[in-house]
């Protein structure tokens, strides 16, 4: 089944993808971290993003991380921008900052409080409320492409879907032109994800968030701390492996492209790939959709 939906995949334009990468904390990191944008560079990502943490923990970072990019690649990055523990001031001038280093696209974020998922979101007194007020001024401050996160199990501090979908339209409402969705294992949950969008009057682009499965303990704790559900038999397929990295890696290749193909046959075309800054996985997922390395273009000058 896989083999026949490859040859149906190989040349086929029409996907697009996008890689989410993290700001480095150490030099060997940065090695680590460069290696997967070279290695992903050559498949012409629509964009790339770099996260931005709890409680704008990362900023400097994510700010040299982007600037890099921009400056070193032919890639087009998007930079996480949180409102969380910040004055608006602050915020803003965060944007201007990313404009003059010629970002953009920004993906807009409520971000974790500094104690982490699950403490208590308390909005700085003088900073924006939420993500939609985030997005608005973003929107007001220039010429940006908005990206925001959707939850296809809502959010985990939401007290209904139904809510989670009227902050999401909100966000949409403010500015945003695309949804990017937090990672899943169901294609199910996706896809009714999006028909309730849709019926929420939700019409941008919304974006299947992948993650592959480097390592399974590390991935069920993300999924713990967001509202991801593991199913019982994505659980079986690693049960047994904790030592076992080389095979953990082959199994999760195949999880994966299960996954992909099967959300292409249901007419899905982009796809944003969260690589936690690792590069192979990815790489052949991609190839198995159709994708294959390409001189990278030039890279165009940006009006400051």
């Amino acid at each position: 089944m896989i083999q026949e939906r490859r040859s149906r995949l190989v040349g086929a334009g029409e996907i697009s993808v996008s890689f989410e990468f993290f700001p480095p904390k150490t030099d060997r990191m940065e090695e680590t971290l460069w290696a997967a944008v070279r290695r992903l560079e050559p498949l012409r990502p629509d964009f790339v993003s770099v996260t931005y943490g709890a409680g704008g923990s990362t900023r400097e970072r994510t700010h040299a991380t982007v600037a890099r990019i921009v400056r070193e690649s032919a890639l087009e990055p998007a930079a996480h921008l949180t409102c969380v523990g910040a004055p608006r001031a602050e915020v803003d001038r965060v944007v201007r900052d990313y404009r003059a280093a010629g970002v953009r696209h920004i993906v807009a974020l409520r971000g974790d409080p500094p104690a982490g998922v699950g403490a208590h979101y308390e909005p700085h007194p003088g900073g924006y409320a939420n993500a939609a007020e985030l997005v608005a001024g973003i929107a007001g401050a220039g010429a940006f492409e908005i990206s925001v996160a959707g939850y296809p199990e809502k959010h985990p501090e939401s007290p209904s879907l139904a809510h989670d979908l009227d902050n999401l339209k909100a966000k949409v409402d403010a500015g945003a032109s695309r949804i990017i969705s937090q990672f899943f294992f169901e294609n199910a949950r996706f896809l009714r994800f999006v028909e309730q969008a849709r019926a929420n009057g939700i019409w941008c682009p919304v974006v299947p968030g992948i993650v592959p499965i480097h390592n399974f303990r590390q991935v069920a704790g993300f999924a713990a701390k967001t509202g991801t559900s593991i199913p019982s038999w994505l659980a079986r397929r690693f049960d047994g492996l904790d030592d076992d990295p080389a095979t953990t890696h082959l199994v999760a290749a195949a999880v994966a492209a299960e996954q992909v193909m099967d959300l292409v046959d249901q007419g899905i075309r982009q796809f944003h790939f969260y690589t936690l800054n690792r590069a192979d996985l990815v790489f052949a997922i991609c190839h198995l959709l159709g994708l294959r390395p390409r001189t990278p273009a030039l890279k165009q000058a940006v009006d400051a």
